[in-house]
């Protein structure tokens, strides 16, 4: 079992910036891919951005790329998700996972899942 707790959330003005953290605690979770994912009201959960267990592959969502990166720290068992020029259609709940594996842009292989932190962006 791996356990993520998300944090970094929080409410922002437009053209700002935030810094989401995912700590893992459990099984090994350097040999995980993380993902993060986000949920905005009366939406799917949708893809943001992936990262390899040895940090040296990612993959993002079109609508990030360019704004967010995807990062992690095997040593302190840590990923962490720093988006910039946020945008008022960048506001969800953005939720850490992480599965065995290589990376993954569907939810549905993903294995473990945080809480959840909410991300407010306004206009």
């Amino acid at each position: 079992q791996v356990q993520l707790v998300e944090s970094g959330g929080g409410l922002v003005q437009a053209g700002g910036s935030l810094r989401l953290s995912c700590a893992a605690s459990g099984r090994t979770f350097s040999r995980h891919a993380m993902g993060w994912f986000r949920q905005a009201p009366g939406k799917e959960r949708e893809f943001v951005a992936t990262i390899s267990w040895t940090g040296d592959t990612t993959s993002y969502a079109d609508s990030v790329k360019g704004r967010f990166t995807i990062s992690r720290d095997n040593a302190k068992n840590t990923g962490s998700l720093q988006m910039n020029s946020l945008k008022p259609e960048d506001t969800a709940v953005y939720y850490c996972a992480a599965r065995v594996g290589p990376i993954a842009t569907t939810r549905q292989y993903y294995g473990y899942w945080g809480q959840g932190t909410q991300v407010t962006v306004s206009s």
